[in-house]
């Protein structure tokens, strides 16, 4: 069997059962709404953000313009406020450069640790509306 694992089998960055990320806009390298991973995953899409202006323009101008859909791939462009699993590196980049947009901790996948510490994931800790 090749089958990924299922998402409640992978953890989030907290170690508990990895959560849903977003089912519109349809996230996760698996286009499932998780942002789990596995080796084929080479961009490690393991992040769930809350997307923010600053950081379209931010991801824009590094090569890689997600607010233009492209309906011919189903991808109808992310807007502020729109939750999508990052790549892990372009997250941390961003970060680095002041532009990063908030995390979904319990909807980021543990191997985002390899990348960024947990510390700075935490920093930028969206906050959940009820």
């Amino acid at each position: 069997m090749n089958e990924p694992q299922t998402s409640v089998a992978q953890l989030n960055v907290l170690g508990t059962p990895l959560q849903l990320c977003s089912l519109a806009p349809l996230t996760g390298f698996f286009r499932d709404g998780c942002c789990r991973t596995d080796p084929s995953d080479r961009g490690l899409h393991v992040v769930c953000t809350v997307i923010t202006a600053e950081f379209l323009a931010f991801s824009k101008a590094q090569g890689n313009d997600l607010s233009t859909p492209h309906p011919e791939y189903g991808f109808a462009g992310l807007k502020p406020g729109d939750r999508w699993c990052l790549c892990a590196e372009r997250w941390r980049e961003a970060f680095e450069m002041g532009k990063a947009p908030d995390v979904v901790l319990d909807a980021t996948h543990i191997s985002a640790l390899a990348v960024v510490f947990l510390e700075q994931l935490k920093s930028h800790a969206a906050v959940e509306r009820s």
